[in-house]
């Protein structure tokens, strides 16, 4: 296989290098990994319960309340994804029932989400492998051989506001529902009907307990936000203008996770909550690092400060990205097509 210019740039260590220095921080820290449930879940719980109890007196704390419930909820994510990569405790059932329950706690079933997310990783930046775990995106071409109605279609759905507001309820629900895939299989189809199973009757358990407002008015607003979150982390990590993207025949495992990742640069407080995710470059390299050896494992090897930094405004104007311009290699806003055209 030749390898391009972008990989002959990146990739200075061997395959056997760069696998050795992820080795180093691929392990797990027993006590770092049960403080981060105590530090997670617990303060979760007090904030659900003060929120409910602020519903009935003063409804401002509920709703101000929201986005701090919804910053746990990213770290709960976090949570059940390291336990997608095996990564978070050492025991593999416990591993699987804790995954299973930060899935339940944000609407995810944890099997289906991990055999998606492990496809994910196996073609991100892949043009020939696309659609497992992306937010879609198509080509130049591709989009110029749509008819009208394709092309709006695909406008709709890459719209900023599209992904912000709609698509945190498309992730809810389409997790409910879903068919036979390359990604989803006999088990991750138990996986979700034992995920729905789980929350109808926490839903119901919490409505018979206390009233309908421990879901619709506590639980359901704070998800919401956390999933825009969510979608906004991982638009961010990978829809970026220079983002790597390239054939099968030409694609490179190490070259996309670092150049097909970003380094979103957060300040502490917002990294603790996210679970150090904006070091997306890291974990895509060596999925099995823990969320917390990621900072690390960037600080003590050159070889990641090639991956491409991001900023918050840099990430909110990367949301105008639409289309990957297999010309420039690079991608492109709908506005520059016209000016291109």
């Amino acid at each position: 296989m030749a390898e391009s210019t972008t990989q002959s740039r990146v990739l200075e260590l061997s395959r056997g290098e760069w696998t050795s220095i992820v080795s180093r921080y691929a392990s797990v820290t027993l006590g770092r990994a049960i403080w981060q449930v105590v530090n997670t879940i617990v303060p979760l719980g007090f904030i659900f319960w003060l929120m409910y109890w602020a519903t009935g007196t003063m409804p401002w704390l509920t709703a101000a309340l929201s986005l701090l419930a919804a910053g746990f909820l990213v770290r709960t994510f976090i949570i059940m994804h390291d336990c997608a990569h095996a990564s978070f405790l050492p025991w593999p059932k416990v591993n699987d029932a804790l995954g299973f329950v930060t899935g339940v706690l944000t609407f995810t079933p944890f099997q289906q989400w991990r055999r998606d997310h492990a496809l994910h990783h196996a073609s991100s930046g892949d043009l020939d492998r696309r659609g497992h775990g992306d937010v879609p995106t198509i080509t130049k071409a591709e989009y110029l051989a749509r008819n009208k109605w394709g092309r709006l279609q695909y406008r709709l759905i890459r719209h900023p506001l599209s992904l912000m507001l709609i698509g945190p309820v498309h992730l809810m629900v389409n997790q409910r529902f879903r068919g036979r895939s390359k990604a989803t299989k006999t088990k991750q189809l138990y996986s979700v009907w034992y995920t729905n199973l789980a929350i109808v009757t926490i839903v119901a358990l919490t409505t018979y307990v206390w009233s309908y407002k421990a879901f619709w008015v506590v639980y359901l607003p704070s998800m919401y936000i956390a999933a825009a979150i969510g979608i906004w982390l991982f638009y961010v990590q990978h829809q970026f203008e220079d983002a790597y993207w390239e054939t099968h025949e030409e694609w490179d495992y190490a070259t996309a996770a670092i150049t097909g990742s970003s380094y979103l640069r957060l300040n502490p407080f917002l990294r603790w909550f996210t679970g150090s995710i904006g070091l997306h470059h890291v974990h895509h390299l060596g999925p099995k690092i823990p969320n917390y050896r990621l900072q690390k494992a960037h600080d003590e090897n050159p070889i990641f400060e090639k991956a491409p930094v991001m900023t918050f405004g840099m990430g909110f104007r990367a949301l105008r990205l639409a289309l990957y311009d297999e010309d420039a290699k690079r991608l492109i806003r709908f506005k520059d097509l016209k000016i291109a055209a």
